[in-house]
């Protein structure tokens, strides 16, 4: 459904010195934010008795719910702000959907698998919980960093909204590929895993579904009830503190349940860090220069290179707890995942907003 009016001017961009200072106090501290709620949450864990057996058992079906909060919080904000009606002309960008299928589909399960092998090959739980990792496209947290990267919404929205289907139909095909039938060919080890389709379907509903849907009827009904320039000017400023209101509430939570579990042994979650680490760079760095060679413009190209670089951890950790058990190997690999992933993305954010100045010149 298109909106009612043609949206506003786009504001004059900054100029090149500026790009940073443009984003708010709120935005341009987000590191400093990060390290504090990391550090509360693992205050949180040791100091208070019995809070992670709190936080653990008000779950449903290896869902957390106070996780699920803080992601919903999250990414409701992000999605009220996506122009619906501009879906019909970002679905026609092909180069841009072709490099996303290929690299979120393609490069990445492969650079999973082979940086896993690389650094864990003696350790096959962890290694197969990179991997389970590594065959998950994010479909919720990446929302946020395109956003704080002044990223293109409506292809961020189209891009997650595909890769949540194809996450349904292909996920365990994939986890069987990577896991049984490739190391076969290259006479590996393999790990037998059974996945669930309804736990990646039900993953896939709540992570994405209802903050999509919220995010639409939001932008529908006050569009309608207010028109656009109040929509945009003035509702959308005051919602949008609660996006990262609910990313530091979510780190504060994964942090306390997990703190101990990470802190007990250093030398393994340094292990799983690294390839983790090399990934989430490599990835981001391959998408951001290929959709830069490609001719897209830095909304989409940034759009592009954080999808690519972004994983799913509540379908990774879901999975590896309704296998293999909420204190596995596997599901603490899967914890790792984003307690690496949230600080490094957030400093390819203010690496994008360095880069953005040269689309700028070449335009």
């Amino acid at each position: 459904m298109n909106d009612h009016s043609a949206p506003p001017p786009l504001a004059t961009p900054a100029p090149d010195a500026a790009v940073l200072s443009s984003l708010s106090w709120l935005d341009r501290l987000l590191p400093l934010w990060i390290l504090l709620a990391m550090a509360a949450g693992l205050l949180l864990g040791r100091l208070v008795p019995g809070l992670q057996a709190m936080l653990a058992a008000v779950q449903v079906d290896h869902t957390s719910l106070p996780i699920a909060f803080g992601l919903l919080l999250m990414m409701y904000p992000v999605l009220a702000k996506v122009r619906y009606g501009e879906l019909g002309h970002v679905a026609r960008d092909r180069r841009l959907l072709k490099l996303a299928f290929a690299l979120v589909w393609g490069l990445g399960p492969l650079l999973m698998f082979t940086l896993a092998w690389l650094f864990l090959p003696d350790q096959p739980a962890f290694r197969t919980g990179l991997i389970l990792i590594g065959i998950a496209p994010c479909i919720a947290m990446v929302l946020i960093w395109i956003d704080l990267a002044q990223g293109d919404r409506e292809a961020a929205a189209l891009l997650v909204a595909i890769n949540s289907i194809l996450q349904v139909l292909i996920y365990a095909l994939l986890g069987t590929f990577y896991l049984q039938v490739l190391p076969a060919w290259l006479g590996l080890e393999r790990q037998v895993v059974t996945f669930s389709f309804w736990e990646i379907a039900r993953a896939v509903l709540i992570f994405l579904g209802i903050p999509l849907v919220a995010g639409f009827l939001t932008r529908q009904i006050g569009v309608r009830a207010r028109g656009l320039r109040w929509y945009e000017e003035r509702f959308l400023p005051r919602i949008g503190p609660l996006a990262l209101y609910g990313l530091l509430f979510t780190i504060v939570v994964m942090f306390a349940l997990q703190g101990q579990a990470i802190t007990a042994n250093p030398a393994q979650v340094l292990r799983v860090a690294l390839p983790l680490l090399l990934y989430f760079v490599l990835m981001w760095s391959a998408a951001f220069a290929l959709g830069a060679r490609s001719g897209l413009d830095y909304a989409r190209t940034a759009a592009l290179a954080f999808t690519a670089a972004g994983n799913n951890f509540e379908l990774a950790i879901a999975v590896c707890i309704s296998v293999w058990g909420i204190s596995s190997q596997q599901a603490l690999a899967g914890v790792i995942g984003p307690l690496i992933e949230v600080p490094v993305l957030v400093a390819l954010v203010y690496v994008s907003l360095w880069l953005k100045r040269g689309f700028r010149r070449r335009s």
